[in-house]
């Protein structure tokens, strides 16, 4: 059967049934949905009945955020790839006429081009019948593309015992009311949308009739995150969101608003009746409750949910699902494709490896140059350069004069150091004079390279982006590490002061501005295994490219 972009699950099994139902209705509907799958909750809907149902409003019950956390817990084990939103639109707490129809289709962010359902058919000769009825019932709820095509999934979903699926229906009274809230609060960093924000967002539209209000994390409070440069721009995690909310329940009224400290809005606002948190969030939300008592304002209800488990982490990671673990999967793999270099030759592939003072930059290059690339070391070409009877030596002297000299005519590089120390035009003056040396030395080691038929070179340059060689590479990778965790390291290897490894720290580009260049990212923050790990799987995939690169020539 084909792909579809983009569909719509309507589950009808009734909700005391529902949690065993998800997750193979799921993984039905992954083998047939490639990016976006539209969840819709009705259960007891009856598409075989002859008669056309109406799309009805649910009020909101416990079960039903129970089985929304479970169903994005499901979701995130069994079909990863897709982005799955639970619809909230049918779910309502006051509706003057419960059963009223829907006033017009909603309008989605994706149009779903098929629709599925797990209801099941007493009569296979009924199956068409009921796909017509299915279409029909999603075309009243949801504006979808033309052509919509239907599935129904329970032939492919495996049998529950019978007295589940012939037991007795729970009656509709035994349904916990869910308390609702006129105005609700959260807050978060949401970085790349997952599951457990999906779960925390879906729930928070649950329990809001009329007013959302969203903190989201900007600088001051994203300091201490891990890999905090991998974290998106604060005008792209609102976008997301506000797309994510406006399919999930359009009537709500979305505020979004930057969080510099942990509170923001949530203690001053007089109308905020109830706050999200999770069990690691819980701490926070009674503070929030403290300030807003000094404040004079009435508490906030605590409403909390449970974290959802990463069937997929590692030992390096947590075990809820979480944006940190996210951010560090994309470690090694490639975050922007590389530029067109039609100037640069196809072989060897040049990796130009970067990083701050610290970083372990060089234990990276050495582990690349273990498995199979030519690494090229910018510091011991440094030095060349300076050799007495060489261009750069005699434009050294020239500039700075015969006292940078030692006693057997070499120059001294600490003495020269000292001299353009904190000296802006010294310091140009310097580097104009080397860095054009060393490139020319870098581009007769990758001639050198090329004669001798190798794949890849690294190019291990602390000055890779300063220096403008970009143009010399066909990637560039960073290696980042915590300002502190780089200060430790630099005052133990090289015996200096904190202030001095910071002052190193501060003189050359800082790790974000480094990452907006780089198509690859690692991080040397964990143990020299997870480092290895980081490095083959960075390895492994640009073997992947240059043979693409290859088939493509």
């Amino acid at each position: 059967m084909s792909m579809f972009s983009t569909g719509l699950l309507v589950l009808t099994s009734p909700l005391h049934t529902l949690p065993l139902r998800i997750a193979p209705a799921l993984s039905s509907a992954a083998q047939l949905v490639e990016r976006t799958l539209y969840v819709h909750l009705h259960p007891g809907l009856n598409l075989g009945g002859g008669s056309q149902p109406r799309p009805v409003f649910l009020p909101p019950a416990v079960d039903l955020s129970t089985l929304i956390s479970r169903l994005y817990s499901n979701a995130a084990d069994v079909c990863g790839h897709l982005d799955v939103r639970v619809l909230l639109t049918n779910i309502r707490a006051h509706s003057t006429a419960p059963n009223c129809p829907f006033p017009a289709p909603q309008s989605l962010a994706h149009s779903p081009e098929v629709v599925l359902t797990d209801f099941a058919l007493q009569d296979p000769g009924q199956s068409r019948q009921v796909r017509q009825c299915l279409q029909k019932y999603a075309g009243h709820c949801y504006v979808c593309s033309p052509g919509l095509a239907s599935v129904l999934l329970h032939p492919q979903l495996p049998q529950l015992h019978q007295e589940q699926e012939g037991g007795p229906k729970e009656p509709e009274g035994k349904a916990q009311p869910l308390e609702t809230y006129d105005d609700v609060v959260v807050g978060g960093t949401f970085d790349r949308l997952h599951g457990a924000h999906k779960t925390l967002l879906n729930i928070s539209c649950l329990l809001a009739n009329r007013r959302f209000l969203i903190g989201v994390c900007d600088q001051a409070m994203l300091k201490k995150k891990v890999l905090k440069e991998l974290i998106e721009p604060y005008s792209t995690r609102v976008q997301r969101l506000q797309t994510f909310l406006r399919d999930i329940k359009p009537s709500l009224q979305v505020e979004i608003v930057p969080l510099d400290d942990p509170f923001g809005a949530s203690i001053v606002d007089p109308l905020l009746e109830c706050i999200v948190v999770s069990e690691e969030t819980k701490k926070g939300g009674e503070a929030v409750n403290k300030r807003r008592l000094e404040n004079g304002l009435p508490v906030l209800v605590l409403h909390e949910i449970q974290l959802l488990k990463d069937a997929h982490h590692t030992e390096a990671e947590e075990e809820k699902i979480s944006s940190s673990s996210l951010r560090s999967r994309l470690l090694g793999t490639l975050l922007t494709p590389p530029k067109d270099a039609p100037h640069l030759p196809r072989l060897p592939y040049v990796i130009g490896l970067t990083g701050g003072s610290g970083s372990g930059k060089s234990s990276i290059a050495r582990r690349l140059e273990a498995l199979g690339a030519v690494r090229i070391d910018c510091d011991k070409l440094g030095h060349e350069v300076y050799e007495p009877g060489t261009a750069a030596y005699r434009r050294v002297l020239e500039e700075f004069g015969s006292d940078v000299l030692n006693a057997n005519k070499s120059i001294n590089r600490r003495e020269l150091g000292r001299k353009v120390f904190g000296n802006q035009e010294g310091l140009k003056a310097l580097t104009d004079i080397v860095w054009p040396e060393i490139s020319l030395l870098v581009k007769s080691r990758i001639n050198q390279a090329r004669e001798e038929g190798k794949q890849v070179c690294v190019l291990d340059a602390a000055v890779l982006l300063e220096a403008g060689w970009t143009d010399l590479v066909h990637e560039v990778w960073v290696t980042i590490l915590p300002e502190e965790e780089a200060v430790s390291r630099i005052t133990e290897r090289d015996g200096v002061s904190t202030e001095d490894a910071l002052r190193r720290l501060q003189s050359q580009w800082p790790n974000s501005k480094q990452v907006e260049h780089a198509n690859v990212v690692l991080s040397t923050l964990w143990e020299p295994e997870v480092t290895r790990k980081q490095v083959l799987k960075a390895w492994n995939l640009l073997q992947k490219r240059i043979q693409q690169k290859e088939e493509k020539q």
